[in-house]
């Protein structure tokens, strides 16, 4: 299971913390729960706590979504837990060797599978991935990684197997592109109708047409999701299940306590719960915790224009209107400076948790040596008298040319997020920063 929560200060676009932190919750004993007729072994039974709204990956809002597409949908390429790349829809991975990275860093080539069809039939070409760039990259869609794919020029297809990506410039992050979560590729025959404004309309959202493994026979939005094997699968005769349930609703606790001790599950998403709580659940349950830190973690934003202010167009937060204080480094680096990353993984993640400066911490291969932090509170104060923020009213909170320094510091409802939320409150306050 992949853990990921955005900790926001003004829902913003700067990272400025993050947890290298995933877990898996894996039951040992697969007694069947007296509601089930079929056989246990036939049936994996998914909880995700925070549940699935919509199967496109493309337009969801976290990855609950994405994850429960991805059931479905399968991108050209994605990394194993080796950190290596493997191919899905794609023949090979492309290299220079191979001829699929060009030398000049400015396109890449990839060959697909032969013979692969969509779940209704209708077969897989170059054209869904051409589609699929056209589709996310286009403005009135409102694809939520439109940001990813803004690096590219043009996709074309060379043929029904190969498609040529062409990038604005030299750009090594080629392997960002169709690739893992981010890179689900959409069936074309069946999307091109809604591609822009309609995009929310497509009756495959919620019940998608997939290459991947398994296809969906009912949804429920914010409730179940029922899968089960996709006949046109290439590999149909080696899928380990006959029928995938994914439940969604409740919370954190009551996910773990349902694989650990009741087994009404046979594995939860999302975690969120303290490191003592999950012990607890596991020593006295039957199922069994297993711990593995992935590419995602936890992370707090700001927001860099001032949400207090509208353009003439109505716009707020918008970039026309800077942040009155986050727009200097050294404020940034104060706030930096004051949460505690260490007594939040020890003390609430516990072995789960690993403090970082990384935005990338996974592919190993990819994770810098060079990125440090540190919890100084005198530091931040210095940074902070410097930059012209101080009390000088006398009520706690520094102030510059008449303004407060408040934040709105937003999170979810769940205990562990907001226990994160009061340690980090509660550095920021100790060096002058109002925090609610």
């Amino acid at each position: 299971m992949r853990l990921k929560l955005l900790k926001r200060f003004f829902w913003s676009s700067l990272f400025l913390l993050s947890i290298g932190l995933t877990f898996i919750v894996g039951a040992c004993n697969n007694t069947q729960t007296p509601s089930t007729s079929q056989n246990n072994a036939e049936v994996l039974r998914l909880l995700y706590w925070q549940a699935p709204t919509i199967l496109n990956p493309h337009l969801s809002t976290g990855f609950k979504d994405a994850e429960a597409g991805r059931i479905t949908l399968e991108p050209l390429a994605s990394y194993n837990e080796k950190g290596e790349m493997i191919p899905f829809l794609a023949a090979e991975i492309p290299t220079i060797d191979n001829g699929g990275i060009a030398k000049d860093g400015k396109s890449v080539i990839w060959k697909l599978k032969k013979d692969i069809k969509w779940s209704d039939g209708a077969p897989f070409t170059a054209k869904d991935v051409v589609f699929t760039y056209q589709f996310i990259s286009n403005p009135k869609t409102g694809s939520t990684n439109a940001g990813t794919y803004e690096i590219i020029k043009s996709v074309e297809a060379i043929n029904n197997e190969t498609v040529k990506i062409n990038f604005k410039t030299v750009n090594p992050a080629w392997s960002l592109i169709f690739v893992g979560s981010e890179g689900l590729i959409l069936p074309s025959h069946l999307y091109q109708n809604f591609n822009g404004e309609k995009a929310r309309q497509a009756p495959t959202n919620l019940l998608p047409v997939g290459t991947g493994p398994y296809k969906v026979i009912e949804f429920r939005p914010g409730d179940t999701v029922t899968y089960e094997p996709n006949p046109n699968f290439r590999d149909v005769n080696q899928l380990g299940f006959k029928r995938i349930e994914l439940k969604g609703g409740g919370d954190a606790t009551s996910a773990a306590r349902s694989v650990l001790q009741t087994q009404e599950a046979d594995y939860a998403y999302n975690l969120q719960v303290e490191a003592s709580i999950l012990n607890e659940l596991e020593k006295t349950g039957r199922g069994k915790l297993i711990s593995s830190f992935g590419s995602l973690m936890e992370r707090i934003l700001f927001n860099l224009s001032d949400p207090n202010l509208a353009t003439p167009e109505g716009e707020r937060s918008s970039l026309k209107n800077p942040h009155l204080f986050f727009s200097d480094p050294k404020v940034r680096q104060a706030f930096s400076l004051a949460i505690d990353r260490d007594t939040i993984a020890q003390q609430l993640y516990g072995i789960t948790g690993k403090a970082t400066a990384n935005f990338l911490v996974k592919p190993e291969q990819y994770y810098s040596p060079n990125t440090r932090f540190e919890f100084n509170l005198e530091k931040a104060k210095t940074l902070l008298d410097e930059a012209g923020w101080k009390d000088t009213n006398g009520n706690g909170v520094r102030d510059k040319n008449g303004v407060e320094m408040q934040v709105v510091f937003q999170t979810s409802v769940n205990t562990l997020r907001q226990k994160t939320q009061e340690i980090v409150k509660q550095g920021l306050q100790s060096i002058g920063i109002g925090a609610s």
